[in-house]
């Protein structure tokens, strides 16, 4: 594996209508961004990504776009973004973009014109198809957010369109050469602006299976679900070379792919040395708690499956490239309230969990609010409390499987994309300080205990362990065994232990207890130092750890002679 720029940086995402309010309309934006720079080069951050913060009617909050090249309003202007790359660059820290190709919003000018004209050039940007009321679905695909992925096309009642994800998210047709040339000059442009590069938004959706087919109904809609038709699209590389060589390579720019259903002959072409993207997110510990019908019971084993899924990720790629490493994002529950048992999850669990995955190999992401450990909202009573354009189906879906209304309302509670996006917690004064209007969401209840100006000066903090677990990847002396060392688990089978080595020269053992009981850990070989721990407790013998509840301990250890 070639050594690449973004190899030893450290990525933060900001959900920008959430993270600062600069003009007290309820609503983050850039100047808010702006405003708190200087705390992110704190932090210890190289690269900023931002979700989306073009022109959107917001259906999606922001994934269905209607002017490629503009800033919405409501977050500031494209002079404001001007600033914020200047000033980003001043400290050493790259803006990178949220790119969103597979569909665009029913508001963009091209589908506009695909109304105006069907048969017309724009109307060859989408897919389009002649339907009569009472015939057949050209195919019966689930959309993600519920429903058929067919809707009418506006102004004809002879015609349907496909959006696999909102109805105001028309999918683009990536066939047509004159629609991915018009994607390239866009990212061109946005490249030549100086941003660092792109994460990329649902992008194994715009190889579709065509011609378009019905799949075994798999709920009681009678319809499929839009994954069994991914895994028979095939020919995706042709796209994505394409669009790394038109754009990404000619810019060395870092790019990140949320790609899902890759297969291990096919991840050298993605994040290899001369890959689609720099590196793609690992999504493995993301499904290791869903099921197949909703259910609100805690799922069983949940460390090891963990530790399982994460071990066997990077294994997977190991000598071919790095994964970008998470435990949250927009899309996702809080990862402390999804990963760490309720009655378990204290300060100390939050920092095990974040030296978990901030050290195995990959570029580690923090999501806006978990560097102070934000948590899960709690006390939600309603669904009209919450935004997400999703929740309606996950409430149906829970109802279909069984749950009470009652129940399936926890179960909204837990799983709603809203747990990530309330506002920024920076201090236990009027709306958790983040803005002087009325939030566009609700707060998280628990801001007077759980915010930034509370952990800031204080050392035990979950926030100085994130700034802690920054500076020991940067420090000289280790940096080569964290980021590019071997990765070798350690007592993989030792029940609820995760413990791994970084090895390049040095040896770095990484040890967590994942559970309130202790246990013991027996070394290979004596340690020579601790690196990084949770604990003030360390209790060591020479041979063996033995490590409380939830322990977490980083040491480096003697080479063997």
């Amino acid at each position: 594996m070639k050594e690449k720029w973004w190899h030893n940086k450290v990525a933060y995402q900001i959900y920008p209508k959430s993270f600062n309010d600069s003009n007290g309309d309820g609503i983050g934006d850039i100047r808010g961004i702006i405003e708190k720079l200087d705390y992110l080069e704190e932090l210890g951050i190289d690269l900023l990504w931002l979700s989306p913060i073009y022109c959107s009617p917001l259906a999606d909050q922001g994934y269905d776009i209607s002017d490629y090249y503009n800033i919405d309003p409501r977050f500031g202007t494209i002079e404001d973004l001007e600033e914020l790359i200047a000033e980003g660059k001043k400290r050493k820290i790259g803006i990178v973009m949220d790119l969103v190709v597979n569909h665009c919003s029913d508001e963009h000018e091209w589908f506009k014109k695909a109304c105006e004209d069907p048969d017309g050039p724009f109307g060859k940007f989408f897919y389009i198809k002649d339907y009569k009321d009472g015939d057949e679905l050209p195919c019966n695909w689930r959309s993600y957010f519920g429903g058929p992925c067919w809707d009418f096309l506006p102004g004809h009642d002879d015609k349907v369109y496909l959006h696999v994800f909102h109805k105001k998210q028309p999918d683009l047709n990536w066939e047509n050469p004159l629609l991915r040339k018009e994607i390239y000059k866009m990212i061109n442009w946005w490249l030549d602006k100086g941003i660092a590069g792109f994460r990329i938004d649902a992008i194994i959706n715009i190889k579709k299976k065509l011609p378009f087919s019905n799949y075994p109904a798999d709920r009681g809609d009678g319809l499929s679900s839009i994954n069994n038709m991914l895994k028979e699209a095939s020919g995706i590389g042709e796209f994505l070379n394409e669009m790394a060589d038109e754009c990404f390579r000619k810019h060395d720019s870092f790019t990140v792919g949320e790609v899902f259903n890759e297969k291990d002959s096919e991840l050298p072409l993605f994040i290899g040395d001369n890959g689609y993207f720099s590196t793609m997110f690992d999504f493995s510990t993301t499904f290791i708690d869903e099921t197949d019908t909703a259910t609100i019971e805690p799922v069983d084993n949940l460390a090891e499956k963990y530790k399982k899924a994460f071990f066997k990720s990077h294994k997977r790629v190991e000598g071919i490239g790095l994964l970008s490493n998470i435990i949250e994002n927009h899309d996702e529950p809080r990862g402390v309230s999804r990963y760490i048992p309720k009655e378990d999850l204290t300060d100390k669990s939050k920092k095990m969990l974040a030296g978990l995955y901030f050290l195995m190999p990959g570029i580690p992401f923090i999501y806006q609010g978990q560097e102070i450990g934000m948590e899960n909202l709690s006390g939600v009573k309603s669904l009209k409390e919450l935004d997400d354009c999703a929740n309606p189906d996950l409430y149906t879906r829970a109802v279909e499987d069984g749950l009470s209304e009652e129940d399936a309302l926890k179960y909204i509670a837990r799983w709603t994309r809203d747990n990530a996006r309330t506002p920024f917690q920076w201090s236990d004064e009027k709306n958790a300080g983040f803005s002087e209007g009325e939030p566009w969401l609700m707060l998280n209840p628990n801001y007077k205990e759980i915010n930034l100006a509370k952990q800031k000066d204080d050392s035990n903090s979950v926030f100085s362990f994130y700034k802690k677990l920054i500076a020991l990847r940067k420090n000289p002396e280790y940096a080569e065994a964290i980021v590019y060392g071997e990765f070798e688990p350690y007592l993989a089978e030792q029940k609820n232990l995760m413990s791994f080595k970084r090895i390049d020269g040095k040896t770095v053992l990484i040890a967590a207890n994942y559970q309130k009981e202790a246990q013991t850990v027996a070394l290979d070989r004596p340690i020579k130092s601790v690196l990084l721990s949770n604990t003030e407790e360390i209790n060591y013998d020479g041979e063996s750890l033995r490590l409380n509840g939830y322990d977490f301990i980083v040491a480096e250890l003697r080479n063997c002679s």
